[in-house]
């Protein structure tokens, strides 16, 4: 949904999810540690920026990029009861 969406609130993408908003913070935490994503500050909301060409962190895919794995689920439709973009 980030890849999707910049600026999604993380209130939306636990909705999405289907997750709590603490647990969704602690993995876009843990993604932004890891080097998967960048966080910056634009106004009042959250920018995004996910690292694409980062590759996997498990030595068997270590040397696959994320993004191959992102694009399999770019053009999949946000689910029907998933808030809109304001």
């Amino acid at each position: 949904m980030i890849s999707r969406d910049a600026e999604v609130r993380l209130r939306d993408l636990a909705v999405g999810c289907g997750v709590t908003e603490r647990a969704v913070q602690a993995i876009v935490n843990d993604l932004e540690g890891a080097g998967y994503l960048t966080r910056s500050r634009r106004g009042r909301r959250n920018h995004y920026q996910v690292a694409r060409h980062a590759l996997f962190r498990h030595p068997a895919e270590a040397r696959y990029e994320i993004a191959d794995f992102l694009d399999l689920f770019a053009g999949l439709p946000p689910p029907p009861d998933a808030p809109s973009p304001p």
